[in-house]
Parts: C-alpha cells; sequence; structure tokens
C-alpha cells in the first residue's frame, strides 16, 4: 500500500488534474467495465469451491478445476479483448460523453493499449482463489507491488520521451505482472493440466454461485460507470479529483478491510462447509468489529486533516494548491462511507461463503439505483462533492442492509459481550477525541508558508497525537478489540524476532 501511494504521488508529480490524466483513469477501468466481472466475479465464486474441495481432501478434483477454468477463460477472454480493441470508441463515448473530441480520441488510444491486460488480470485473479482457498496470501500481496513499481520506474524514466504513454504503458506492464508474481507459488502449490473439462461437478456448483456473483460484479462496474459518465460532464481535472480522493480513502480498506475480508473468507467457507454456525458467527462478529476499529479512527482523520495531507503528499509539480482544495472536499465526502465501504466486504464475504450470491447482488442492485438517483440530483449544485456524497450514502446502506439480512440468515452475530454496536460507539468515542486533539496541534503548528519538511513534521505531530488519543480513550473506555489488536501485533513482531534469531 505505501508503494500505492508512492505511484499516486509520481502521478499527481508529473500530471496533477490535467485532462489527460482523467482521459488515462478513463481508460484503466474500462477493461474492467467490459470484462472486469470474469475476474472478481470469479475469486467470489472460486474460492468457496475450492475450499470445499481441499476441505475434503479431494485436491486433485482442485486441480482439475483450476485448470479447466484458467484454460476456457484464456481463450474466451482472448476473443472479448480483440472485441474490445475494436469496440473502443463507441465504448468510451459512452463512459466519457462529456470529453471534448480531442480528449475522446486519446482516451480510445489508451484503452486499446490497456484492453488485452485483462487476460492477465483474469487468470491472476483463479490463481489467487486457488491460493488463498489454501489460506496461502503472499504471493497474491506481490500483485499490488509488481504493479506499483512498474507503474513508477516506467513514469521516472520515460516521462520526458512519452508524457501520459509512459504511464499507459508501465500500467499495463504492471498489470500483466500481477499474474506473473503468482505463477511459482502457484505451480508449487498446484498442478496445472492442459485440459478442459466442461462436465467437471465443480463447474456446475461454480456456475451456480457465479451466476448472481456476475451481476453483483456487473452493479459494481455499472457505479464505475456512473462516477465518470457524470464527472466526464464537470470541468476538467474533476475524474483526477475523483482518483486521488478514492485512492487515499481506499488506503486503510485495502490494507486492512479487503485485508481481513480475504483471510476470513475461506475460514468462513470451511466453516459453512462443517457447519459450524456458532463459530461461523463468532468470526463474521470478529471481522465486522476489527474493521469498526480501523475504519472509524481512519476516516476520522481523514475529514480533518484532509488538505494537509494531501498538501504533504500531492501538492508539488503539476499539481497546485486549487487541486488541493477541490480534492479535499471529495475526500472528505467519500470518508464518511468509509466504514460502509469496509463493512460490505466483509458482509459479502460473509454470504459467499454460505454458497448465498443472491442476497449481496439483489442489495447492490438497490443501492445502485440509490446511487445513481443522488448522484444525477446532487451533480449539478455539489459537482465532484456531490458524487462523493451520494456513494457515500449507498455504502452506508448496503453495509445496514448487509448486516440485517446476515442477523436473519444465521441468528444474532452479536454474541456474549462480543456486540458490534458498543464497538462502534466506543471507537467513535475514542475517534471524536483524537480527531479534536489532532485539529488542535495541525492548527496550532502549521503555517500556509512552511517548506515540504515543515508541514511533514506538522502532520505527523498531529497524527502521532491523535493516535496517543485514540489509544488512551479506547483504553479507558476498554475497547476489547483495540486490546486483541495490540495483542496480534505483539504476537507478531515477537514471532518475527524470534524468525530472526534461529539457527539457519
Amino acid at each position: 500500500m505505501l508503494l500505492g501511494f508512492a505511484r499516486e504521488v509520481v502521478n499527481a508529480r508529473y500530471f496533477g488534474e490535467a485532462w489527460e490524466y482523467d482521459a488515462f483513469i478513463v481508460a484503466a477501468i474500462i477493461p474492467t467495465l467490459v470484462f472486469g466481472v470474469f475476474n472478481g466475479a470469479l475469486v467470489s465464486a472460486l474460492v468457496p469451491v475450492f475450499s470445499e474441495y481441499f476441505a475434503a481432501k479431494h485436491e486433485e478434483d482442485a486441480w482439475r478445476l483450476s485448470s479447466t477454468v484458467i484454460n476456457v477463460l484464456f481463450f474466451v477472454l482472448l476473443v472479448a479483448a480483440a472485441l474490445g480493441w475494436l469496440a473502443a470508441p463507441w465504448i468510451v463515448r459512452i463512459v466519457a460523453i462529456g470529453f471534448p473530441a480531442d480528449h475522446l480520441a486519446e482516451t480510445v488510444r489508451m484503452t486499446r493499449i490497456l484492453m488485452p491486460t485483462i487476460i492477465a488480470t483474469s487468470i491472476a485473479g483463479v490463481v489467487q482463489a486457488v491460493l488463498n482457498a489454501q489460506q496461502r496470501y503472499r504471493a497474491a500481496a506481490l500483485q499490488g507491488i509488481a504493479l506499483n513499481v512498474l507503474t513508477v520506474v516506467a513514469v521516472l524514466a520515460f516521462f520526458r520521451q512519452y508524457g501520459i504513454y509512459a504511464l499507459v504503458f508501465g500500467y499495463a506492464a504492471g498489470l500483466v505482472a500481477q499474474l506473473l508474481v503468482q505463477v511459482p507459488s502457484f505451480l508449487r502449490r498446484s498442478k496445472y493440466r492442459f485440459v478442459i473439462d466442461l462436465k467437471h461437478p465443480g463447474i456446475t456448483a461454480l456456475f451456480v454461485i457465479l451466476g448472481p456473483i456476475i451481476v453483483g460484479s456487473a452493479v459494481g462496474q455499472v457505479n464505475l460507470l456512473v462516477d465518470k459518465y457524470f464527472a466526464s460532464s464537470l470541468p476538467a481535472g474533476a475524474i483526477s479529483a475523483m482518483n486521488y480522493a478514492t485512492k487515499l480513502v481506499g488506503f486503510p480498506q485495502q490494507l486492512f478491510a479487503v485485508a481481513i475480508a480475504t483471510v476470513i473468507f475461506p475460514i468462513l467457507s470451511a466453516q459453512f462447509a462443517t457447519r459450524e454456525t456458532a463459530a461461523l458467527r463468532q468470526t463474521a462478529s470478529t471481522g465486522l468489529r476489527m474493521t469498526t476499529l480501523i475504519t472509524i479512527p481512519a476516516a476520522a482523520m481523514l475529514i480533518v486533516l484532509a488538505q494537509p495531507i494531501l498538501s504533504v503528499l500531492f501538492e508539488r509539480g503539476a499539481f497546485t494548491y486549487g487541486d488541493v482544495v477541490r480534492t479535499a472536499g471529495a475526500l472528505q465526502y467519500y470518508a464518511v462511507g468509509l466504514l460502509g465501504i469496509a463493512a460490505s466486504i466483509v458482509l459479502t464475504r460473509c454470504f459467499f461463503a454460505m454458497r448465498d450470491s443472491r442476497t449481496p447482488v439483489i442489495v447492490a442492485v438497490g443501492v445502485m439505483a440509490q446511487n445513481i438517483v443522488l448522484s444525477a440530483l446532487l451533480v449539478g449544485p455539489y459537482g465532484v462533492n456531490g458524487l462523493a456524497i451520494s456513494n457515500s450514502a449507498s455504502s452506508l446502506t448496503e453495509a445496514l442492509v448487509l448486516f440485517w439480512l446476515l442477523h436473519r440468515r444465521i441468528g444474532p452475530v452479536d454474541e456474549g459481550g462480543d456486540l458490534i454496536g458498543s464497538c462502534i460507539l466506543r471507537v467513535s468515542i475514542a475517534s471524536f477525541a483524537m480527531a479534536g486533539a489532532a485539529l488542535v496541534v495541525h492548527r496550532v503548528l502549521w503555517h500556509p508558508a512552511g517548506t515540504l519538511f515543515q508541514h511533514a513534521a506538522t502532520l505527523t505531530a498531529a497524527l502521532v497525537t491523535g493516535g496517543v488519543v485514540f489509544l488512551a480513550v479506547g483504553a479507558a473506555l476498554r475497547v476489547r478489540e483495540l486490546a486483541m489488536l495490540l495483542a496480534m501485533a505483539a504476537d507478531y513482531v515477537e514471532r518475527r524476532a524470534a524468525s530472526a534469531a534461529a539457527p539457519r
């Protein structure tokens, strides 16, 4: 994730909120927008199927199924990518309807360069599903490193010669590398065969789950389309501002919420397969409470320190103070929905683990409709901030509805003293105190004319002060999840120390 930040810092330095960067963002989402359902949907559907095979010690069936899926996917997406390349002009006009003609032409060129990468990213998703089902996560974690390193290196090395296309080609190389970095681990732990067995019983089980998940993934792609569609009608730089804001909000989401959901997904799948309902409820509760512990304080800090964070990270080169102000507003409104986004990820995995992909899809369709209506109503008077407000409101709605439905499905997720509502209340109080302390430190020490080093030092002081206050108030309020997190961190440090001291 730190490398992801580095990538955004480099992009801001060289491209700021220029229209060329708007065009790249649109081009980068189009392959996923058109064919990305094969990636996200397959990972979500394959993990519980593979988990069941591994839990039953039927590894041979798992290898044959994974090989079949990879081989079929390669040939299907090869044709799909070719069709997407041909249809790029029409697709771009739909997604970026407000772009001028010259901006549309550049976006089409970028889209055609990136379209074939969907083959690699989708197969990478299948490989990740196989490894996750075996509770192996290290190789999958290398995907982000590969993407970020190659993108940053390409921009730094080739910007002067190729401009925005240094970013385009670097990003394309990074997407391909996401597959390549997983291949060694996959081949060590799996047995790939050049086989297509469409009569494999796992195919039937996969399609039962896959259909609704594809619809759900398509809903996610439509939400992306809605955001870019409305933002393309705003002044140049609006899409870039949304991108920087969502990347910052996505930092705690990706670093913690997605990590928590990824870890508990195969555990939930195995618990459902062995009918351990009480254990499943406890795992879901723990995942939601740990997500709450991370996202509420993160959102509070992003809201009160939006401008200084953006200034320290991005305000240099092509990224101006005006860009900071515009992006800060969007960042604050996106941060309001962070808990909803993160909780929805965990809750959706709970339903997928129980072989119920229909419920999250129905909820997602309703939330999509809400997002479209709110975006249409708010984009005119509030611009980018209006789109951020609609996204946050929709995310919170989705989380609340999914939690209520999960409660009806498996019984009370809150059991004993582990109450999610109590966790939210206590963490919110601690976060409010933290945000107040951080804001006071920032206002006392911040000087607009200060150097980057002075601004970074001030921001660090505000963050550290806020963190100390959060820990103190959280301990006073007896936030159990905080003690759990500290115990996990201590155990991790102890294990790493023991590993380093062990004779080799």
